[in-house]
């Protein structure tokens, strides 16, 4: 086994959030030797093409799902919103473009209506864990262009690794360390499915993701394993 399967191997959901959502799983993707770039032609054509396809978030039973959960350990869904509710709500005006890594990502997020995330691997310390904040990890954004380290309320669901917490409430913000960037050569992609979407619904989303990455990274090497709470 080499260290991106150790790494892979070592990530793990903690008991508090299985009994928060027993239904939850988490499909994590690790791809090396990615592309990066700014967005181009080819991250254009996938989100045109999921613009085209997006559902309306309000009659989506995962969206709906999504809202429950965050209610469930106390956020408020309206103001801080699942990642996929957030980008679906956009959809119909447009799509961020922001860099073709995580264009291929959001285009997957929205066809798929499946809260999704991508990181840049090389800037984790330690095992990637979801679990339920203390309140003292820091987490680390950018304010008025400068890094602002603020903590997660007790009880929020967190993904994080030694350093500190790589995304907040479970999908809705990602830290400043670890996104990625248009240097990112290896990256984790994590698909987070509750109940109203079945597993072939998340492998097929998981699917998708694996054809663009590969069809935008040609030479690209994936690893795939799927937590379950």
């Amino acid at each position: 086994m080499n260290a991106t399967e150790e790494w892979l191997a070592a990530a793990s959901i903690d008991p508090s959030v299985g009994a928060l959502r027993p239904d939850y799983r988490a499909l994590l993707i690790v791809a090396e030797g990615l592309r990066p770039g700014p967005s181009d032609d080819f991250s254009e054509k996938l989100l045109a093409e999921a613009e085209a396809k997006a559902c309306d978030p309000d009659q989506h039973p995962h969206i709906a799902a999504w809202r429950e959960a965050f209610r469930a350990f106390g956020a408020k869904p309206k103001r801080t919103r699942p990642s996929a509710d957030a980008l679906l709500r956009r959809a119909p005006e447009g799509l961020p473009r922001i860099d073709r890594l995580t264009d291929v990502y959001n285009a997957v997020s929205v066809a798929h209506a499946v809260p999704l995330g991508g990181e840049d691997l090389d800037r984790y310390t330690g095992p990637l864990r979801l679990t339920r904040a203390e309140g003292t990890e820091p987490f680390v954004l950018m304010s008025g262009g400068e890094p602002v380290t603020e903590n997660p309320r007790p009880g929020e669901v967190i993904w994080r690794d030694d350093e500190g917490v790589t995304c907040r409430r479970w999908n809705w913000r990602q830290c400043v360390r670890t996104r990625l960037t248009t240097r990112t050569t290896r990256a984790v992609f994590i698909l987070d499915a509750l109940g109203a979407m079945d597993d072939s619904a998340l492998e097929a989303a998981g699917r998708a993701l694996t054809d663009g990455l590969l069809a935008g990274s040609p030479g690209a090497v994936t690893l795939s394993r799927l937590l379950s709470a």
